[in-house]
């Protein structure tokens, strides 16, 4: 067929050569059905199958994927899943149609809901489905696709994603999907280019083709022509010659062109990233997600666990800073047993400091075990989501109250220094009535709430902007009363790793980023080309 070029949504960056694998839907033959009873027990056995497959690949894979397919898991799990698929079994429909037309509606509910993020999750409840379908019908086990191809589908699901092997290269180009879903977020976690949002027919193409995917373009290239190759090298190979340029930055300290040193730390979701870091390489770990303690298990870590994690990173940072931001669980971060089932609008519910203090014993763990791992290096804890002083008042409280309990056990531990997140408005606005040690711009959600602009919705990216003058301004408000009392002020949202955004924000006032380890050289290198005194070179 002749060269087609299309254009989609970017969801992960990078560029990808290959050959065509097309995962389309394919139709199932019906299977012999029986009575009620044969057949609950037909689908509780298919359930049980898929549970076990999703399992076994959760085992095999890091704590990212681990963790969106702890998803999954919780929901098959919970025996409401299931339950309409059972009252129709009782009435004489077959397992397969039952199990369908229930997890069907769950799926159109999701499609349905305002909120990205739950539009997001409808790709995962379609993998629950078609998993326990296959498991109904005997099917095998999905086809794998050639090394380095690039997929071409409707949409992914999680599960998908995570049994292909990537370490050949290869690429994702979705008709459907969502720039903020579960897979989108595992493909920019491993370097893997995908588009979202192509306009394309895919029963008219053919699966022995070649592709290309563009992401500085988001275009997706099917048959190209040689001399569409030859363009796609040259573009391909003049982002790796940037790449390698950016890396001489890597190393060492960040200084702009007039001479102002500028702390560059690393954001840290998995601990696992630290094991190929060298320290050198940055300034310290400006931001520790400790979500990734409570997903995926069947209770919630223990004070020795998280201790021996904490501990671990104080000890790797070498005596540069550790933030660790306590527990910030709810919204696009639900947690089973914890955070709350079906808020209308979890961003704006119970999550963060909030669900910290209204569910304080994992927070009372949690703050033990950052206070003992305070004894092996300069560990700071952070709060999420403080909107008020009283929040910050209180967990100051019970800080207080676990290192005096601390004390008197005669464990070894030290007292952290006690920070905030700002990003809320309300909080930025207000920011000299908070006596924090210390104060990090979250820049994704305090830009999400300051434009009314989900953070995950491909609809108002447009207006999620981190540059706008009155995100801008309040980054500027909270710098300038850091430097007044003598506080540090810092910034781990997604702002900061953009190398285009560094010069804004350090025009705004502030000296310290956090920012991905897969970002360091970028910003660096961005941060040597930046005057910030206003006298030109």
């Amino acid at each position: 067929m002749p060269e087609l070029r299309l254009c989609g949504r970017l969801a992960s960056g990078g560029f990808a050569a290959g050959p065509i694998a097309l995962l389309a839907r394919h139709a199932r033959s019906a299977r012999s059905s029986g009575d009620p009873g044969s057949e609950a027990t037909a689908l509780r056995a298919a359930i049980g199958v898929a549970l076990a497959a999703l399992t076994d690949l959760s085992e095999r894979v890091d704590v990212s994927g681990a963790d969106i397919l702890a998803f999954q898991i919780a929901m098959l799990e919970d025996d409401a899943l299931a339950a309409l698929a059972f009252a129709e079994i009782s009435r004489g429909v077959a397992a397969e149609r039952a199990w369908q037309e229930a997890l069907n509606v769950e799926i159109a509910g999701y499609e349905a809901a305002e909120d990205e993020h739950f539009r997001a999750r409808a790709s995962d409840l379609a993998d629950i489905r078609d998993r326990v379908l296959g498991a109904l019908m005997g099917e095998a086990l999905e086809h794998t696709p050639p090394a380095g191809a690039i997929l071409l589908a409707e949409d992914l699901t999680p599960s998908r994603f995570l049994a292909t092997d990537w370490s050949r290269g290869g690429g994702v180009a979705l008709t459907r999907g969502s720039a903020s879903s579960h897979v989108a977020t595992l493909a920019r976690a491993r370097g893997v280019p995908m588009l979202v949002g192509i306009e394309l027919d895919l029963t008219a193409i053919a699966s022995d083709g070649q592709a290309l995917i563009d992401g500085e373009s988001a275009m997706l290239c099917l048959d190209p022509t040689p001399s569409t190759r030859r363009l796609f090298a040259s573009r391909r190979a003049a982002a790796k010659l940037a790449d390698a340029q950016a890396e001489r930055y890597r190393i060492g300290p960040a200084v702009t062109s007039d001479g102002t040193p500028i702390v560059v730390m690393i954001n840290v979701g998995d601990p696992a990233e630290i094991e190929t870091l060298d320290p050198a390489c940055c300034d310290g770990i400006g931001l520790v997600r400790t979500e990734f303690l409570f997903h995926g298990k069947n209770e919630l870590p223990d004070e020795e666990m998280q201790y021996h994690v904490y501990r671990r990173l104080a000890e790797w940072a070498m005596g540069k800073p550790v933030t660790i931001r306590t527990l910030d669980a709810g919204a696009d971060k639900p947690i089973p047993g914890l955070t709350l089932e079906h808020e209308t609008n979890p961003f704006l519910g119970l999550r963060g400091i909030r669900l910290s203090l209204a569910k304080p014993l994992p927070f009372r763990t949690q703050l033990r075990a950052v206070c003992r791992a305070a004894a092996h290096g300069a560990v700071e804890i952070m709060l999420p989501m403080v909107s008020v002083t009283q929040e910050l008042e209180e967990a100051r409280r019970y800080l207080k109250e676990e290192l005096a309990a601390l004390r008197q056990s005669g464990v070894p531990f030290a007292e952290p220094r006690l920070g905030m997140m700002v990003e809320v408005p309300a909080a930025a606005l207000t920011i000299e009535r908070f006596d924090a040690d210390f104060f990090s711009i979250g820049s994704n959600d305090l830009t999400q709430y300051v434009l009314a602009a989900a953070r995950d919705s491909d609809a108002v990216s447009s207006l999620n902007d981190p540059a706008h003058p009155a995100v801008m301004g309040l980054i500027a408000r909270v710098a300038a009363h850091g430097v007044a009392v003598g506080r540090k002020v810092s910034l781990c949202g997604d702002a900061g790793g953009d190398p285009r955004l560094v010069e804004a924000l350090l025009k705004a006032g502030l000296r310290s980023l956090s920012v991905a380890p897969a970002a360091l050289a970028r910003v660096k290198q961005a941060i040597a080309g930046i005057d910030v005194s206003g006298k030109g070179r």
